[in-house]
């Protein structure tokens, strides 16, 4: 289909026949505001921060779902749409916490972002407020139900990204609120600990367990890196902080992953920083493991495999490779098993 022009905020806009106003404006650089909406998901149009002003429309409509047409004239700065979105904000504020000073989330919060950009101090609205108990009876997330917008971005990544379906919205009205069947605990529902409802969570409402009180988001380097988990090769950038990694995260671009993760990769990290991790080569001497060089244990084993071919024969060794090594790694361990030594006796930790 052919591409159509559209007009947002003076700007003109080639965009494809099926785009909303939101993917046009991404398209052309201009920027529109969104809680509910992640290119990762299918767009609902639930928080309405990103109404805009179309002409011939007779309310503003939300970009996150409107489709463009051919000569679209869109204003997402019109004194109209920048009051409605303080509306919503103060909304929002009505019913969430302000303790933007200690929570772990404050620095990423989207709608600490938004508030600050337009100006929203405190709600018109005042009234009764949720006082959820906060709930952590799960190895690896916390949920602080007070904090939550109900945007849904939770829910519908873990439906339309790992295909689960944990979680769904309970209840109605005033007492809405976001959980398993029967609201009962993450470890008793079909969770996988993915983390991807940690990853698309706006706000402080669901945060790692390890990363609370760790550490405040513009203290911490980030780094991109390869999970070493198995040989997928999914992209996860890592939050250090003091040379300690805090929190991983999702890296969207990522050509393997996409941003998706499984637990191991999103929580499984804890093993780097272990006092019980070895970081230096052992081997025995004298019936003891004494420290060596890397250089004396791998001559160690090259003469023991030698050793052993030439006095039982090939087929006396066994090769057995990890998954957390890349492809190329394994390829060339079954590599040296074959061609080196002769041997066909060659496994794989992922497949026992």
């Amino acid at each position: 289909m052919p591409d159509v022009r559209v007009t947002i905020d003076g700007r003109e806009i080639r965009a494809p026949r099926n785009y909303t106003v939101l993917e046009a404006a991404r398209l052309g650089g201009v920027p529109i505001p969104t809680l509910c909406d992640h290119p990762a998901l299918k767009p609902i149009g639930a928080c309405r921060v990103c109404l805009v002003e179309v002409e011939n429309q007779r309310t503003l409509q939300p970009a996150c779902t409107f489709p463009v047409s051919e000569g679209m004239v869109v204003h997402t700065k019109s004194p109209k749409a920048v009051e409605a979105r303080r509306f919503v904000l103060e909304l929002l504020l009505s019913d969430h916490p302000t303790d933007c000073m200690t929570c772990d989330n404050a620095g990423k919060c989207e709608l600490q972002d938004l508030a600050y950009e337009y100006g929203v101090k405190e709600t018109r609205f005042p009234g009764m407020r949720h006082e959820y108990a906060i709930q952590d009876a799960n190895p690896f997330i916390q949920r602080d139900y007070n904090k939550c917008i109900l945007c849904r971005r939770c829910i519908r990544a873990c439906d339309e990204i790992n295909g689960v379906e944990a979680i769904g919205l309970l209840e109605r009205g005033f007492d809405t609120k976001v959980g398993t069947a029967y609201d009962g605990s993450l470890v008793d529902s079909p969770c996988e600990f993915c983390g991807m409802c940690v990853a698309l969570c706006p706000t402080g409402a669901l945060v790692p367990k390890d990363a609370v009180c760790a550490g405040r988001s513009w203290e911490m380097d980030h780094v991109e890196t390869i999970c070493p988990y198995c040989g997928v090769g999914c992209s996860l950038d890592l939050s250090v902080k003091d040379n300690k990694i805090v929190e991983v995260d999702s890296v969207w671009d990522g050509a393997a992953n996409h941003g998706s993760t499984c637990v191991k990769g999103r929580f499984g990290w804890d093993y780097v920083a272990s006092e019980e991790r070895y970081t230096t080569p052992l081997i025995k001497k004298d019936g003891e493991f004494v420290e060596a060089t890397w250089d004396e244990a791998l001559d160690l084993v090259a003469d023991r495999f030698v050793e052993i071919a030439q006095k039982h024969g090939s087929d006396a060794l066994a090769f057995l490779s990890s998954a957390k090594c890349t492809n190329e790694e394994n390829y060339l361990v079954q590599k040296m098993a074959r061609g080196l030594f002769g041997t066909n006796n060659v496994d794989h930790c992922a497949r026992l």
